[in-house]
């Protein structure tokens, strides 16, 4: 185990209620607990229980699978020895048989069966679905490093994604083939991916109520231009495209890099705030 590892996992298990849950899960034993049962155990809502249940399992020391309509929570076992191993691995210069107890601790020399890959799902909406939530599903799914998967819906989409943002991605080294317009409807059935963050794109909200993804995900507004509705000649156009994208990239770059086992759903919701906010000033110039 790395250190930059081992600092995430324990940054994860910083908050009471995380070492509530793992101590659960360890309890139950390889079967695990669906996320209802543990939140009830704890007297926890049940949005904030799987906010914590998500940083364990970012930080390798639990692991998630569906199981109907549930999502049922397991210890990672392999995960938290190893964690037990970096701290004893030094133990008296590498004489854990002086160790005593300690040497007990000691990660057994195991291969892991691997489960599911901890990831963030996190879903950009925006009225036609065909310029910025397109934008920010590709910026996303390129710079988030296998620990997020990106998605983008409509209030009302269009039959495709405008011509020039998929140019412009194709351009900056996208893969736009799968890129499409589509309904926010589709994230809201029982089999549709959990949503962890969902944020909306639009510069103005027009009226629309965005339908029910549960009480999981982390919300926040980025309202921003519509690319639809730039003016001037060909090369204007294309100027105003070019600093739509640069703005939101650099959004997006922030809010990957954020230490989220450490922060709380509060101190999440207000950064993503910020965020927004930073965005809007910056398109306002």
């Amino acid at each position: 185990m790395e250190l930059s590892e081992a600092s995430a996992a324990f940054a994860a298990l910083s908050v009471d209620a995380r070492l509530g849950l793992l101590r659960l899960l360890l309890a139950a034993g390889p079967s695990g607990l669906p996320a209802g049962d543990l939140a009830a155990r704890l007297g926890l809502p049940a949005s904030t229980a799987s906010f914590h249940l998500s940083a364990l399992e970012r930080a390798g020391l639990t692991q998630s699978s569906r199981q109907g309509r549930h999502i049922r929570h397991a210890a990672r076992i392999v995960g938290l020895r190893n964690l037990l191993g970096f701290l004893t691995e030094t133990c008296c210069g590498g004489r854990p048989d002086l160790c005593g107890d300690l040497s007990r601790l000691l990660p057994a020399p195991e291969e892991e069966t691997k489960g599911m890959t901890p990831a963030f799902n996190v879903l950009f909406l925006c009225t036609h679905n065909s310029a910025r939530s397109i934008m920010a599903e590709a910026i996303l799914n390129r710079i988030g490093g296998g620990r997020f998967r990106a998605y983008s819906a409509g209030s009302d989409p269009i039959a495709s994604p405008n011509p020039e943002v998929l140019s412009k991605l194709a351009a900056l080294g996208h893969d736009t083939n799968r890129l499409r317009s589509k309904s926010w409807h589709e994230f809201t059935g029982p089999d549709a991916p959990r949503m962890d963050f969902v944020l909306t794109l639009c510069d103005q909200p027009e009226g629309q109520v965005c339908p029910d993804f549960g009480a999981i995900p982390v919300t926040a507004a980025w309202p921003l231009p519509d690319p639809a509705k730039f003016t001037g000649s060909p090369v204007e156009r294309a100027a105003l495209l070019n600093e739509l994208y640069a703005g939101l990239r650099r959004r997006i770059e922030i809010f990957v890099a954020l230490p989220f086992a450490s922060l709380d759903r509060l101190s999440l919701k207000a950064r993503l705030d910020q965020l927004g906010g930073a965005l809007q000033s910056s398109s306002a110039r």
